[in-house]
């Protein structure tokens, strides 16, 4: 993911609209030591854009970020968001895997899926081994990632609050 190389990552246009598209938007910070989302603080971090190989490795990587965010309260509510502090494993597993389905179809939206998918494809297959046991888990993800996008890309109105 980072490298410690610096080089020019030039922003994708149909990316940088959909990030302004997104309503009650989180703080944005670049943090050169990891990628993650911040409830309390409803802040993204992540390293800065010359830090990865590629634009689209970094917009891939603050996509998932960003589909955590839509969890939050002020958002669309995932409870999978906000009960992740009481230590559940199988919780934390289904955040991740809507966090990495919702990135995924954001990278194919914006045409970025080709050059990302593989290292998306592993990291959901992961995440799918700690919810083997409930099968049903990849629906709700799919849909809560669906409704994230939804949020995302500035359509509220078709990204009703999710109950799961």
């Amino acid at each position: 993911m980072t490298k410690t190389r610096k080089h020019k990552v030039m922003p994708v246009e149909a990316i940088e609209r959909i990030i302004a598209a997104m309503p009650q938007p989180p703080k944005v910070e670049h943090n050169p030591a990891e990628a993650f989302y911040s409830i309390g603080l409803d802040t993204v971090s992540v390293p800065p854009a010359n830090q990865f190989d590629s634009a689209e490795e970094y917009y891939s990587t603050l996509f998932h970020e960003l589909v955590h965010s839509t969890g939050h309260d002020s958002r669309l509510q995932r409870p999978s968001l906000s009960r992740i502090a009481q230590g559940s494993d199988h919780l934390y597993s289904y955040e991740e895997l809507v966090a990495e389905m919702g990135a995924a179809m954001l990278c194919g939206l914006t045409g970025i899926a080709p050059k990302t998918i593989d290292n998306s494809a592993a990291y959901i297959a992961n995440w799918l081994q700690s919810l083997r046991d409930n099968p049903d888990y990849v629906i709700y993800a799919g849909a809560a990632a669906q409704k994230a996008c939804r949020y995302i890309k500035g359509e509220r109105n078709r990204a009703r609050k999710s109950n799961r």
